[in-house]
């Protein structure tokens, strides 16, 4: 097995310590930090995504594994900088005002690392003014909104509202998510995505760089 190929599989086994070695090792070979990051790290957390959409590993070894590409991540980012390696795409991510709940949100903001993007979370309880201050200030390709009640979903209609008002609504896709949240509500509110999951969130913004 090449380093690049245990590399891959420690970030999905959680291993952290595995990681950083096999990193330093692999520059230490001369393999190029954009393989280590694309075919390593990205790699190895993209199987995870699908294992997990799949219900084959769950939340705690999502976490590990989130933690472990974190790491790899700062400590390859210097290299990545010196190579001219971007981010793929930003996305600026929060739970509605009135709603406290972080752990899918945080799920979906590993997700999202883990596909080569760069995020910035607003947290929970935010309000649509302070999405629309980050879509000014961050200019991200996705803004992607969690609500896990049905009582605080009809805040992502006023994020989208907001987001138009503001005159921004062509310069971002808007993503959004949680439990009470559907694909019929995703269309009503004029959203441009709905995920049911955080694998098939990242997948989803993924593929709206693409188009």
């Amino acid at each position: 097995m090449t380093t690049v190929e245990s590399l891959c599989e420690a970030v999905q086994k959680g291993k952290t310590k595995d990681v950083l070695a096999l990193i330093e090792a692999g520059l230490d070979e001369g393999v190029a930090p954009e393989e280590l990051l694309n075919e390593g790290l990205l790699k190895g957390m993209g199987l995870l995504g699908v294992r997990f959409k799949n219900n084959e590993v769950f939340v705690p070894e999502v976490l590990l594994a989130a933690r472990a590409l974190n790491k790899g991540t700062e400590l390859l980012k210097p290299k990545l900088i010196e190579a001219g390696v971007e981010a793929k795409g930003k996305a600026v991510i929060g739970t509605v005002l009135g709603d406290l709940h972080d752990i899918g949100k945080n799920l979906v903001k590993m997700m999202l690392e883990g596909s080569g993007f760069e995020v910035v979370d607003l947290g929970v309880d935010v309000s649509d003014q302070r999405f629309v201050e980050a879509v000014v200030a961050e200019a991200p390709d996705v803004l992607c909104l969690s609500a896990l009640l049905t009582t605080t979903m009809g805040q992502q209609k006023t994020v989208v509202a907001a987001v138009e008002a503001a005159g921004l609504r062509d310069k971002v896709k808007i993503l959004v998510g949680g439990a009470p949240v559907t694909p019929n509500f995703c269309a009503e509110i004029g959203a441009d995505g709905y995920a049911p999951d955080a694998a098939s969130a990242a997948e989803l913004a993924t593929a709206m760089l693409e188009r």
